[in-house]
């Protein structure tokens, strides 16, 4: 099942603005070990799910997952072949509003080479490029 928000207010949701750094959301706050966004994007939930997936997956259960970015933003399509006009179109999905800077993924629990194997397959099914941080190194810059 695809993250989404458990319910809605009520209207369809403008496309807001993408620009800017992210400066809520730019440090690790859980684990040892993140993956921080180095360009803007809407993320789908679909591909946080499977980056999710990817990396429980090279962990093996052993140490802890956060995933820091949630799809709250609803966008909406058109069909094709459709005409302009006749109001906004029906919802098509959900999206996480993605800057650079923003943290996506941390881990904990684990070592390192496997935080960088993880965070790899991750990266892998991400749309934008990404870079893999950890919190000591972090906090020395």
């Amino acid at each position: 099942m695809a993250m989404q928000p458990a319910r809605v207010k009520f209207r369809k949701m403008q496309r807001g603005n993408r620009a800017g750094l992210a400066y809520r959301g730019s440090s690790i706050s859980f684990g040892q070990f993140g993956l921080m966004a180095l360009e803007r994007c809407w993320m789908d939930s679909k591909q946080i799910e499977s980056a999710r997936v990817a990396i429980s997956r090279e962990m093996k259960r052993h140490g802890k997952l956060w995933i820091r970015i949630f799809p709250q933003q609803s966008f909406t399509k058109k069909p094709l072949e459709t005409r302009m006009g006749k109001g906004k179109a029906p919802l098509e999905g959900w999206v996480a509003v993605v800057r650079p800077a923003n943290i996506l993924f941390e881990v904990d629990g684990v070592t390192e080479a496997v935080a960088r194997n993880c965070m790899r397959l991750a990266a892998s099914k991400l749309p934008i490029k990404t870079k893999f941080i950890s919190r000591h190194a972090h906090a020395a810059s």
